[in-house]
């Protein structure tokens, strides 16, 4: 397993353009993390130019691209509004093609008001199913994220993981989305992982914040033959530049132990 960061980590920094994502990119590198997570909010443009420029900064520092990231909805009731959606991430499929980006994480959505989980769960599985068919053209695998509404639980999860069922669709498993037994969870989830986000933290049952156990959540990834990226995606009080780098700094331990 290496160790990546996603842009999100940065987010204050990038929305107020305190950091570009070429310094994001820098900075992943001076931490001597593997790779960096692009999500798609934090691009200053999306022509070829910018991308090329983008992918040329990560050669420049040694950094892989681990993927890239968008904030889809495909849960929604409107058939316009899913239609959007559908072509907004192709063009983000095409992007990651441009970036050298082997992965695009997506969402499912949450349940409209006024309309059933099944429902939901149809619009989702149609939706992954074009873009899917769409991302195996273009050679980049779909990873959708355990991101509440209908996706949770590792059930929930698993039920759109099997009825779409390709071999360009995996998860993109993010250890502090779960609640309750979030372990067991894990091994549910672990055998379709093909990219991860780590949080420090979880919401346990009792809503508090609690810290994630990571020496036994990654030994769980470690058992299912998980060799992927472990991203950061810090999301607390503390500023991402002192909170990263700590974090880091766990993680980075924790392989040591396991053994890489």
């Amino acid at each position: 397993m290496r160790l990546a960061c996603c842009a999100y980590s940065y987010r204050d920094l990038l929305t107020s353009r305190k950091m570009s994502l070429q310094d994001f990119i820098r900075t992943c590198a001076e931490m001597g993390l593997d790779g960096v997570e692009l999500t798609s909010y934090y691009f200053p443009a999306t022509d070829r130019a910018t991308l090329n420029e983008i992918k040329r900064t990560c050669f420049e520092y040694g950094m892989h691209i681990s993927g890239t990231a968008v904030g889809n909805n495909f849960a929604q009731a409107d058939p316009v509004k899913r239609r959007q959606h559908i072509e907004m991430t192709k063009q983000w499929i095409d992007n990651a093609v441009i970036l050298g980006a082997p992965c695009i994480r997506v969402f499912a959505g949450p349940v409209p008001e006024g309309h059933t989980e099944e429902e939901a769960f149809n619009w989702v599985v149609d939706c992954l199913r074009e873009v899917i068919d769409y991302a195996a053209i273009q050679g980049v695998v779909v990873a959708l994220e355990n991101h509440g509404g209908i996706t949770a639980t590792a059930e929930q999860v698993l039920r759109i993981y099997r009825a779409v069922q390709s071999t360009w669709f995996g998860l993109n498993l993010d250890l502090g989305n779960f609640t309750g037994d979030i372990y067991a969870q894990f091994e549910q989830v672990a055998p379709y992982v093909v990219t991860t986000h780590a949080k420090t933290h979880y919401r346990g049952n009792n809503g508090r914040l609690t810290e994630v156990d990571y020496e036994r959540a990654l030994r769980i990834l470690q058992k299912a033959g998980y060799k992927g990226y472990i991203s950061i995606e810090y999301e607390y009080t503390d500023p991402a530049e002192q909170a990263v780098p700590r974090f880091a700094k766990q993680l980075r331990q924790i392989l040591q132990r396991m053994g890489g």
